[in-house]
């Protein structure tokens, strides 16, 4: 069973397997909540209720003509609105694509088709995934199924919405900066960032390539390592797809994590939240109690991290977002007034004012004078950050410490002050510059009921480690 109660995907897909319910009677259901949860939390974009049921049909009957035996076929599911849909919007929550419709699937979508789920529709998320808090969407802003004052975190918050708000037990995300991470953390859910090529980029809207990644959020861990082993997988479309096998992330779930040597980061610790900074430590004694080595580490560049990771940001978005000028696709306004009219309106319109910041600052950055002072120093920072990373995993297995500063914040409450919602992700942008996975894991909740979290973080194609290490703490805060 999953953490609140629900059977997990898992658990649904052995159901649909041994006759005992169908993907029709599971899709109908979710569809249900999807209602539900979109008129309380607004966590959808579009909601693809007739074609839904329709492959649901064509699942089950695959299924009993045995043409179809993999661990989640069947299983409902939710596609973050970045990832391109044959034939269904991909608007990226921006005006400036609103009215687009892909061509073709992105590879984790492809993916996620021929292992028999069923998307019963796309998710909402921050402009582009800019953002921390799913605040900046052109379709207003996604709230938190634990309290719908507050936020879901950003920006694949309405895939964590939507799993956590009970519509669908398994949603695809991306993170280029913490976006799954965060608002798994903040949702009380499983969200796993693979590591840089491991799953393929192809047909993801892109924010920043240097760092993006499509990932599995789930309501446990097991549930995830299965998404995971989907959607992972060597494609020559992306150049930087890791090639070689992938691994069965479900069969390694089970193995011994005694001996292993995990390094907790606890100078990331000061000045958090005391929930937050209980938490880690706990998780700490838990893996301790399971017989890991826990032993303090340091990673001092990484305090520049937030630094180094939006004068990045901004540099790559203000060169790859300048594809959305109105010409080929998209929003286009002022037609009547020549070309350069209709370029300024259609990017001033169609753009939020996230976007547009973001462009303006990543445009002064790789100005003349300002490319070297900035943007290659920045470059030279993350290279040092990554060989300090590499120096660490020399010794341990994976790395323990917090997803966010704090529990979550209440909407409304950051979204003026860009410097304090751009330091929420001072413990997650990290990983995303060095290329390696992470884990946000639920432990706990503060006072008031909100969820808490921890995060674990593996090396390159570390994915099976930290897996393991979460699906034993899993196990602790259950038997607790």
């Amino acid at each position: 069973m999953s953490g609140g109660g629900r059977p997990t995907a898992l658990e649904l897909a052995a159901e649909i397997r041994a006759g005992k319910v169908t993907s029709y009677e599971l899709t109908e259901e979710a569809l249900a909540r999807v209602e539900e949860v979109q008129r309380n939390l607004n966590a959808f974009t579009d909601v693809w209720a007739e074609e839904a049921l329709l492959r649901a049909r064509d699942v089950d009957s695959a299924i009993r003509a045995g043409r179809l035996n993999t661990p989640l076929a069947g299983i409902p599911m939710a596609i973050k609105d970045n990832i391109c849909t044959r034939g269904f919007p991909t608007t990226v929550a921006s005006k400036i694509l609103c009215n687009y419709i892909p061509p073709y699937n992105a590879f984790a979508y492809e993916k996620v088709l021929s292992a028999g789920l069923v998307a019963v529709g796309k998710t909402n998320l921050d402009e582009f995934a800019m953002g921390s808090s799913s605040e900046t969407s052109c379709f207003s802003a996604v709230r938190n199924p634990h309290d719908t004052e507050y936020v879901p975190g950003g920006s694949s918050g309405g895939s964590a919405a939507a799993v956590a708000g009970g519509a669908v037990p398994l949603a695809l995300g991306s993170d280029c900066g913490g976006s799954i991470r965060q608002p798994a953390a903040f949702c009380g859910i499983v969200g796993l960032k693979p590591s840089y090529g491991l799953v393929s980029r192809y047909g993801l809207v892109s924010f920043i390539p240097s760092t993006d990644q499509i990932g599995p959020m789930a309501t446990g861990v097991a549930d995830c390592a299965a998404l995971l082993s989907v959607i992972a997988g060597y494609d020559p479309r992306d150049a930087n797809s890791i090639p070689g096998h992938r691994e069965d992330y479900l069969s390694v779930l089970d193995g011994e994590v005694a001996g292993l040597k995990v390094g907790i980061l606890r100078d990331w610790l000061l000045g958090v939240d005391k929930g937050v900074r209980d938490a880690v430590e706990a998780a700490g004694q838990a893996l301790a109690g399971l017989g890991c080595e826990v032993e303090e580490v340091k990673l001092p560049t990484s305090a520049h991290a937030v630094a180094v990771f939006y004068l990045l940001a901004y540099a790559e978005a203000s060169s790859n977002l300048a594809r959305f000028d109105g010409v080929n696709f998209g929003l286009r306004e002022g037609d009547g007034g020549g070309l350069r009219e209709m370029l300024e309106e259609s990017r001033g319109q169609g753009f939020g004012a996230e976007v547009k910041r973001r462009i303006m600052v990543g445009t002064f950055i790789l100005s003349h004078g300002y490319k070297e002072r900035y943007y290659k120093k920045a470059l030279s920072v993350r290279e040092r950050m990554r060989s300090e990373f590499e120096g660490v995993f020399e010794n341990y297995q994976a790395l323990l410490c917090p997803v966010s500063p704090t529990p979550p914040f209440k909407i409304g409450e950051k979204i003026d002050e860009p410097l304090q919602m751009y330091l929420a992700d001072k413990f997650v942008c990290p990983i995303n510059l060095v290329g390696i996975c992470g884990l946000s894991l639920p432990w706990g909740e503060t006072e008031n009921g909100l969820p808490l979290a921890v995060q674990l973080i593996g090396p390159v194609q570390g994915e099976g480690t930290i897996l393991r290490l979460a699906k034993r703490l899993e196990e602790v805060r259950a038997n607790e």
